[in-house]
């Protein structure tokens, strides 16, 4: 007989040395196994060091250092004992509320999100109560300690979540700022996707000998989903997305975008063609987004459309086929995304809808999960009356069978008597057609429009496959006309509206688009909808602002920071001649789009602002 040695039993949250009661809530939320990124940073916590953690969105950060953050906190303490940065309120807000569920069993422990665009005095009220725990963004913090309604005197822990987007939306000096008044003695755990330099010198200066764990990029995605991706151009994706829910026979579905304005977009016109959708975002109530998730769950809602931060956690048995309406920014986010379907021993689907120039974005994902995705067509209108038609014929013979079909079939015979020439089976058609929806002439104009997109579509495939053999007319090569060509299909381009605003951050601060639209989303509450065009001078920008801005927004965006600078802002009053003169901007940015240099004629070396 051969002996076996027997198998490493799996790591289990129950090894990890947590308090019963955490034990206790990781176990109710239904966690067993820890991530990789769990298993070494909880313990390395517990044990009192300060770490850097090298991981990506979905690797468990969030519970990595939220057990051991509420295992250094003393609930019976009415002050704030842990504090948590994050870069976006979306972040902050889903941080929070999983620390609060981490928290379930610890009575008389209050975590509070702070961030801009919120009411400031109910997070005040929180702070001055002895909220123990304190999840929020960097500017909204600094505002709270600078009216002393928050005090860092009894900090404990102080965990930093996706320190480099932080650090490139501009709030470096905030975090500065917030580790020179916490007390010397504290625990620090700092995350970030990446360890570029700046965020090393962090850790150097204000983490005391942090051990660092890195977890690896995931490599693999599940092999029961079936990899798909369709070209379609920006001003096609809501049409497109409906005919696929159409012709899916799938329980549930979920569709991923990139922001909060775009989940609603997409969910309006998925509702108002007649598909029963609902919307989570990070403005989105956790009460609320449980009863969203439940009506999912029973059926009464098949279509879900989500951001990334909204949908950490969701698990939902039914769902077969996840859409990636925008592609993700990060390979990882990818997987995460797909790996809500095919679960339960299901098989699944995953459909990503490509812009014709976001195919480079497509080799990135399809290189680093080693996986080749299988190109398809977007199904026409004349494939959903079928599908729909086919659905309909397949439930005849169960109807058949369930009887009482007399008064139908004697209205049909009355029909055949009194119009003899028609053909019982034109007859049949003619009711299924009617059944589906496909009323004739409008039915046909819908076809013919999608006919003209599928070429128009082929044609820039092929116009794609001509550039990258080096075959493309001079013209078409032009940076210029392919980045109008490109904000065209996105449906970006904008002309100035609104109101402009001066504010007074330009290239000399090193102040980039997406630093003022972090500020002003974050800081002022706006929607990226209510952003327009954004020029960059050197010493101050103008921002197009759709809603007019009270004095209270005003002064609390006022209060943010860009490149180290106080972001002041005020309507712009214009300029005398010549004020600008040669300090055209830099950049002119069109909310959504990425930045690039305006056209404009060369300067002398001696006149230039570098």
């Amino acid at each position: 007989m051969t002996d076996h040695a027997a198998p490493t039993p799996a790591l289990t949250f129950d090894d990890l040395n947590l308090p019963a009661s955490l034990r206790k809530a990781v176990a109710d939320l239904g966690f067993t196994t820890p991530s990789a990124i769990q298993a070494e940073a909880i313990p390395a916590l517990l044990s009192g060091r300060d770490i850097t953690g090298i991981a990506q969105t979905g690797t468990g950060k969030t519970a990595a250092f939220g057990l051991p953050l509420l295992a250094a906190i003393d609930p019976t303490l009415r002050r704030t004992q842990s504090l948590v940065l994050a870069p976006t309120r979306e972040l902050a807000m889903q941080v929070a509320e999983a620390i609060e569920s981490f928290a379930a069993d610890m009575p008389g422990l209050e975590v509070v999100p702070v961030y801009g665009g919120a009411p400031f005095g109910p997070q005040a009220r929180s702070l001055r109560d002895g909220a123990q725990v304190v999840v929020g963004t960097p500017g909204r913090v600094i505002d709270h300690l600078e009216r002393g309604t928050l005090k860092l005197d009894s900090i404990r822990f102080l965990a930093l979540d996706e320190a480099d987007e932080m650090l490139r939306m501009g709030f470096a000096e905030d975090v500065e700022n917030i580790f020179n008044r916490a007390p010397v003695e504290r625990q620090v755990a700092l995350f970030s996707a990446t360890m570029p330099p700046q965020i090393r010198r962090v850790a150097a200066q204000h983490l005391n000998d942090p051990l660092e764990i890195a977890v690896a990029r995931q490599a693999t995605t599940v092999t029961s989903v079936r990899q798909t991706y369709a070209v379609v151009p920006f001003r096609h994706k809501a049409g497109s997305l409906a005919r696929v829910i159409a012709t899916s026979d799938v329980d549930a579905a979920i569709v991923f975008v990139r922001t909060r304005a775009a989940a609603e977009e997409v969910g309006s016109a998925l509702v108002e063609r007649g598909i029963a959708a609902a919307t989570i975002s990070g403005d989105v109530a956790q009460k609320d987004r449980e009863k969203i998730v439940e009506r999912l769950r029973s059926g009464q809602v098949d279509v879900l459309v989500a951001t990334d931060v909204a949908a950490r956690g969701l698990d939902v048995d039914r769902i077969g086929l996840v859409v990636n309406f925008d592609l993700p920014k990060e390979p990882e986010a990818y997987v995460h995304r797909i790996g809500r379907t095919g679960r339960a021993g299901r098989s699944g689907t995953a459909l990503s809808f490509v812009n014709p120039h976001e195919r480079g974005r497509l080799k990135t994902i399809e290189r680093m999960i080693r996986v080749r995705l299988e190109e398809i067509e977007i199904p026409s209108p004349a494939d959903v009356s079928a599908h729909r038609a086919k659905t309909l014929l397949a439930k005849v013979a169960d109807r058949t069978e369930a009887g009482r079909l007399t008064m139908y079939a004697d209205l049909v015979r009355t029909y055949l008597t009194e119009h003899p020439d028609t053909d019982p089976v034109d007859l049949a058609a003619a009711l299924a057609a009617l059944a589906v929806g496909d009323d004739g002439p409008k039915a046909r104009a819908e076809q013919e429009a999608f006919d003209a997109e599928r070429a128009e579509a082929k044609a820039a495939r092929e116009r794609g496959a001509a550039r990258r053999e080096g075959t493309r007319p001079d013209r078409e090569r032009s940076p210029r006309v392919r980045d109008e060509r490109e904000r065209g299909e996105r449906g970006i381009r904008r002309e100035a509206v609104g109101t402009r605003y001066r504010v007074s951050v330009g290239h000399k601060d090193g102040v980039e688009p997406r630093g003022i639209v972090g500020a002003l989303t974050n800081e002022g509450g706006l929607n990226g909808k209510d952003l327009g065009k954004i020029d960059i001078f050197p010493s101050f920008s103008l921002v197009d602002i759709v809603p007019n801005l009270d004095d209270e927004t005003l002064a609390r965006i006022g209060r943010a920071r860009v490149g180290g600078r106080p972001l002041r802002i005020a309507k712009d009053r214009g300029a005398p001649s010549g004020a600008r003169g040669s300090s055209a901007p830099r950049h002119e940015h069109r909310h959504g789009a990425t930045s690039r240099p305006v056209n404009r004629p060369e300067r002398s070396r001696a006149g230039s602002d570098r």
